[in-house]
């Protein structure tokens, strides 16, 4: 939960209001949410894009607009040390005087602050528990930052364009501290898989060929002041900035990932890293908030790729699909181009775009029915930059500005229409935007906790939520006349399956990256390139993957709990204020959450 270097990259919100009959704020609550307050100044210092990303870059933190967080060496000892400082704080406060959600809100931040302090002692040439390689391709400054400056960077002043400036400088040196991490790492073992590095450098290759009055960061600041009406010579400022500054750091970057293909081994699991299996089960507990074995998660996946095969053999065989396996089947869809495939032209991914914004309002105009609480914010549709969709997923949320004045946005990757088949588009969809990330994210960000619970994420909580809503949307009805839309709300609850066997198949049971791309392929039908994207994604993210499925189950199992104790009196959107406001959970503390809702609502 209190990861800083998840926080550089992403933020995963929640947050959650006092619950019938929780007590007021006594002196010990006080003091606690005082020292959240200080914890996260405390963080945002080290990250203060995080306060960008969040619209808090203001008043007295207004200079934050100009950094960037430190990411070398140093950085990562300054980290272990506030993070043992944090949990020496936490433990100060005393738990049984704290009751109702302040208590709630204690055991979330303490649950989170020993994840992070235990994973700094015991893994020091690790990147952390977001994965154990600091660059690769799906993070790191290369891949970070330029998009970060576009679409979370505001420009509405002269200062703004400033401390554009500011951090494309800072860029440079972000990128050569994080080359420093990556050597020491690679010194002590820690090496990434050759597809990884070849793939790294395939995206800072595409980030580094335009000429440097012609790279993105340049664009969109000439764009934006242009827009803004803001005087200067910004073009020619940032030009002489990326050639003077950030490509020679990049192409120091690039020449020091072409070294290390000398070292790299094919293997993509990190059973074979120094306390590989060790690893492995923190980034389990991490990622799922359980004690799950990776034996467990395993049989887990296989059981829901059954369960959900059988789903998907019904109803293409009520609909005329009968030949061939399920991924047969499935693999056939993925190729009906003129039935299921959009253009893969810049008209037919606007039209696609356009159709998803359709797609988005139907389902507004149901939610009513289901959630008492709503979002205020609105969510857009945009494409995977171009420079980085070669490693990116099909898609991802980026969260609305604490102010309101960047709304939330669902990221489509549109690389190549033939592996966002239409029959897929409304699941991914009701999944990133709503009744998914969108409104648990936003509604929670709209909520008045203590800002650390506010911003602060479980993967388990967090994708649950939203591979729940991707169920909650056949509940709503939106499939009633959908079979094939259907068939992929099901290919993508299998594929969360999926994930499960793969994941613990590569990191656990020494799988190949062709065995576990032979086991998906053939299972979901998908195609390879999506395919390879997904299983090298797994590599360099250990256990991330497994917490949607986990936390899924344990959502439905807390309301079917909720259902057979309360009966008549069962409410949807009761259960789902519990969940919604209760804040980004460990599982098990969401149990008792809802145990308490439960109590509440018989009275």
């Amino acid at each position: 939960m209190l990861n800083r270097r998840q926080m550089l990259a992403t933020t995963a919100a929640a947050a959650a209001v006092t619950l019938p009959g929780a007590a007021a704020p006594a002196a010990e609550a006080a003091k606690a949410n005082a020292l959240y307050e200080t914890i996260m100044d405390e963080v945002m210092q080290m990250a203060p894009e995080f306060a960008t990303s969040l619209g808090v870059d203001t008043g007295a933190k207004a200079s934050y607009r100009f950094k960037l967080g430190a990411r070398g060496l140093k950085a990562r000892a300054e980290g272990t040390k506030l993070d043992a400082s944090i949990l020496k704080r936490l433990k100060a406060i005393n738990r049984p005087a704290l009751t109702g959600i302040d208590a709630t809100n204690y055991d979330a931040v303490l649950y989170g602050a020993e994840q992070s302090a235990d994973a700094d002692t015991r893994f020091t040439n690790y990147g952390g528990l977001a994965g154990p390689y600091a660059i690769n391709q799906l993070g790191g400054a290369y891949h970070d930052l330029p998009d970060f400056l576009d679409s979370q960077h505001p420009i509405e002043t002269k200062d703004d364009a400033d401390a554009f400036l500011a951090r494309l400088a800072g860029f440079a040196t972000a990128l050569d501290e994080e080359s420093e991490a990556v050597r020491h790492d690679v010194a002590a073992g820690v090496t990434p898989p050759d597809f990884v590095i070849a793939g790294t450098l395939k995206q800072m290759g595409n980030l580094r060929s335009p000429a440097a009055d012609k790279a993105v960061m340049v664009a969109s600041l000439v764009r934006r002041t242009t827009e803004k009406k803001i005087a200067g010579n910004w073009g020619a400022d940032a030009t002489k900035i990326v050639a003077e500054k950030v490509y020679p750091a990049l192409d120091r970057q690039i020449a020091l990932f072409e070294s290390l293909k000398a070292k790299a081994v094919h293997d993509g699991g990190v059973w074979r890293l120094p306390k590989g299996d060790e690893y492995y089960a923190a980034s389990l507990a991490n990622q799922t908030t359980t004690n799950m074995s990776p034996a467990e998660v395993h049989k887990l996946g296989l059981e829901v790729v059954a369960e959900c095969t059988a789903q998907i053999d019904a109803i293409m065989k009520a609909n005329g699909l009968t030949k061939g396996t399920v991924g047969q089947r499935l693999r056939g869809m993925y190729e009906d181009k003129q039935k299921f495939v959009y253009p893969n032209t810049d008209e037919g991914k606007e039209k696609l775009i356009a159709d998803l914004n359709v797609k988005v309002a139907e389902v507004q105009k149901r939610l009513p029915q289901y959630f008492a609480t709503l979002p205020k914010a609105p969510v857009e549709i945009k494409r995977v930059p171009k420079y980085i969709e070669s490693g990116a997923p099909g898609g991802y949320y980026q969260n609305a500005t604490l102010d309101g004045k960047r709304p939330g946005a669902y990221y489509i990757n549109l690389r190549d229409t033939a592996e966002q088949p239409s029959f897929t588009l409304p699941t991914l969809t009701y999944h990133e935007a709503i009744p998914g990330h969108h409104l648990q994210i936003s509604i929670a960000q709209e909520t008045d906790l203590p800002l650390i619970r506010r911003i602060g994420g479980y993967n388990a909580y967090v994708e649950g939520w939203a591979l729940y809503a991707e169920q909650l949307a056949v509940e709503m009805g939106l499939y009633d006349n959908d079979p094939w839309g259907h068939i992929g709300q099901l290919h993508d609850a299998m594929f969360r399956g999926v994930r499960l066997v793969v994941d613990s198949g590569m990191h656990q049971m020494k799988w190949s990256r062709e065995k576990a791309l032979s086991y998906f392929t053939d299972t979901l039908g998908d195609p390879e390139g999506a395919a390879i994207s997904e299983i090298e994604r797994y590599c360099v993210w250990p256990g991330q993957a497994c917490g949607y499925m986990v936390g899924k189950r344990t959502i439905l199992k807390l309301r079917e709990r909720a259902k057979t104790a309360l009966g008549a009196k069962f409410d949807i959107k009761a259960f789902h204020d519990a969940v919604l406001k209760s804040g980004a959970l460990p599982l098990d503390t969401l149990g008792k959450v809802i145990d308490s809702y439960i109590v509440t609502a018989k009275a």
